[in-house]
């Protein structure tokens, strides 16, 4: 197999933002209306809340130790650890939040926790992605759009809200017949 630039988005590719949220949001509120993971139908999560909830939202996911304690994608470790084993140049492509302070350095610290202090170096930060070249961008995001057209292909990691994509799919039991297959 061809080393390729592989670009993995961190939160919803190899961090389980959802499933994090949805932990938080029903320990947080309890007594709310919460949207079942496979119900999720937008990419924000604020976007399908009641509108009367989006500061609460927005306040859950900037605080101490959100970004930091999300769990991983089942099969993310595995599946980014053997791509590089496969010879891959893989780096982890992550946009912040406007209100930065805990989760920038937070995605540094988890990318630590799970993947070591060498995957550390191959942490880009960026807002917009077109920006960054690679040979693969694998992001849950369902359109990506910058300043510039990318050098990259955009492969959809699966997700409930991006299932209206045509894009390529990719899961991480599915990562290597999907990198390895020409582009149509």
């Amino acid at each position: 197999m061809e080393s390729k630039v592989i670009l993995l988005d961190q939160d919803g590719v190899v961090a389980d933002f959802e499933r994090g949220f949805l932990a938080c949001w029903q320990e947080r509120f309890p007594n709310r209306p919460h949207i079942a993971l496979d119900q999720r139908t937008t990419f924000y999560p604020r976007d399908q809340y009641p509108q009367e909830f989006r500061d609460d939202i927005a306040q859950l996911v900037a605080e101490e130790g959100f970004y930091l304690n999300l769990p991983p994608i089942e099969g993310a470790v595995i599946g980014v650890n053997q791509m590089i084993e496969s010879g891959h140049n893989v780096f982890i492509c992550t946009s912040p939040l406007l209100a930065y302070i805990y989760c920038v350095p937070e995605k540094y610290s988890w990318v630590e926790r799970y993947f070591g202090v060498e995957m550390v170096k191959n942490i880009i930060v960026a807002k917009d992605k077109t920006l960054i070249h690679g040979d693969f961008l694998v992001d849950d995001r369902p359109e990506i759009s910058g300043v510039t057209h990318a050098t990259w292909e955009h492969i959809v990691f699966d997700q409930p809200f991006n299932r209206h994509v045509l894009n390529r799919r990719i899961q991480w039991d599915n990562w290597q017949s999907i990198l390895t297959q020409p582009t149509e």
